[in-house]
């Protein structure tokens, strides 16, 4: 054999072994391709190791950063003691229902982080819609899914007058607390004198702006100076029931925990607070699975409205969501704009300035709130997804919306990218910082 052409047998050899090698150390490291010739190794990033534009990011997602709570100038009572106290009972009070048996917290389970488990709220009927979590809602200038209120207050009126809810109305729930002595004692307290409304053709007991005939029609025979005596009650509780809502609010979490590690560096507390999965879910969180950019702030939601492709139920009617809750809160008479807000100024810019049309508002729903995710399924606003990892696949897969225009992109994110995104998100449980007293009901519990 020549020298040549053992030469080249050589040459094959080496470039055999080095490809062999190269090829074998690329399974444990993430690659580049920069040209046909030249590879650079990337490697993953540490679970632990944030950069100042990452530990931005954490912190402002950290309850640490969450601000006062904010004034609610439409409702005198609003941070007033004997209010909270006057509230948590009419909160768990079943007498307030057309059956007896339901109540604000048969939708708004404590024990369930103020949810019911549920895909569809159920009062004396079957609603729409999933219930809404309470926790932390006074910081947010909407309520429901479709934003139809804006006020807490506003909001706790609602469900009292819906047939499928509490099922009541509100000559109903006046002349409640007109037959409790402890009811009178506490809402004059609150109010003033309690109006005389003992007179039945004057003030019905059951009369209201309802689907039910008979309460509606009642309603419609009594003078507009007798229909704003019971307004006026009527809005009263529901100030009462907001400032016991307003004290409802979360706790820190493993999460808040993690963010003071990362703050001060120290790796070895940060190791012990999350796991690499955790950290590795973390970083998908404020980055390539963009959730923060509506999942953002210390109560992890903007309290916006968008679409993101959710299938709608197949057995409900057409749901458009913010394009028609919008409309509901501007002509709502009791927004913050009314004759029953306390705000003398009308400072409701939130109200004034929202958005009414748009492709972006059809079938748009709020944002929730992330805190205790992992404990509040089924998820979307009729419980369409019953998993946080259904949760998450839809949103790495982006299907098209339905109605309207989903803002999704898809993410096409890996097996272990959504579960480490999902044990992330298991993180964000805690207890709230609200008493226990506080957290239960007041009544005698039926045996």
């Amino acid at each position: 054999m020549s020298s040549q052409i053992k030469l080249i047998l050589v040459i094959i050899i080496v470039v055999t072994a080095v490809t062999i090698i190269s090829v074998s150390s690329l399974n444990n490291i993430d690659t580049a391709i920069i040209s046909d010739t030249e590879v650079i190794e990337v490697m993953p990033p540490e679970p632990h190791v944030w950069d100042e534009n990452e530990k931005a990011h954490l912190t402002s997602l950290s309850l640490n950063n969450l601000p006062p709570l904010p004034k609610d100038p439409t409702n005198n009572v609003a941070d007033n003691p004997a209010a909270v106290n006057f509230g948590r009972q009419l909160f768990f009070d079943t007498r307030l229902s057309s059956n007896g048996k339901v109540s604000c917290a048969t939708c708004h389970k404590p024990e369930l982080k103020f949810t019911d488990g549920l895909p569809r709220a159920q009062g004396v009927g079957v609603t729409p819609r999933k219930s809404m979590t309470i926790i932390g809602t006074a910081y947010s200038p909407w309520l429901f899914w479709d934003g139809r209120k804006d006020s807490q207050w506003s909001q706790a009126l609602g469900p009292m007058e819906s047939p499928v809810e509490h099922g009541g109305n509100r000559s109903m729930y006046a002349h409640t607390i007109l037959n409790d002595a402890a009811y009178i004692e506490q809402y004059e307290s609150l109010f003033g004198e309690f109006p005389d409304i003992s007179d039945p053709q004057q003030f019905p007991v059951s009369a209201g702006p309802v689907d039910d005939t008979l309460a509606n029609e009642s309603w419609e025979k009594m003078t507009p100076e007798s229909q704003h005596t019971i307004n006026n009650i009527f809005i009263n509780m529901g100030k009462s029931i907001a400032a016991y809502e307003r004290v409802i609010m979360p706790g820190p979490s493993r999460f808040d925990v993690y963010v003071d590690a990362v703050k001060i560096g120290d790796k070895m507390l940060m190791a012990k607070d999350f796991t690499e999965n955790e950290a590795l879910g973390l970083r998908l969180f404020i980055g390539k699975a963009q959730c923060i950019n509506c999942h953002n702030g210390p109560l992890f939601t903007n309290n916006s409205f968008h679409n993101t492709g959710v299938s709608p139920a197949t057995d409900l009617p057409p749901d458009f969501g913010r394009i028609e809750g919008v409309y509901q809160a501007k002509v709502d008479p009791f927004n913050c704009l009314g004759a029953y807000s306390d705000d003398v100024e009308n400072n409701c810019p939130h109200l004034q300035y929202a958005r009414t049309e748009g492709q972006e508002i059809i079938a748009a729903f709020k944002t929730p709130t992330l805190l205790n995710v992992a404990d509040t399924g089924p998820y979307m606003h009729s419980g369409q997804i019953g998993s946080l990892s259904e949760v998450i696949k839809h949103y790495s897969d982006a299907p098209l919306a339905v109605r309207g225009h989903s803002e999704l992109a898809q993410l096409n994110l890996s097996m272990e990218e959504m579960h480490n995104l999902e044990t992330f998100l298991q993180t964000l449980s805690s207890p709230l910082a609200t008493s226990e007293e506080l957290l239960t009901s007041p009544w005698p519990q039926a045996e």
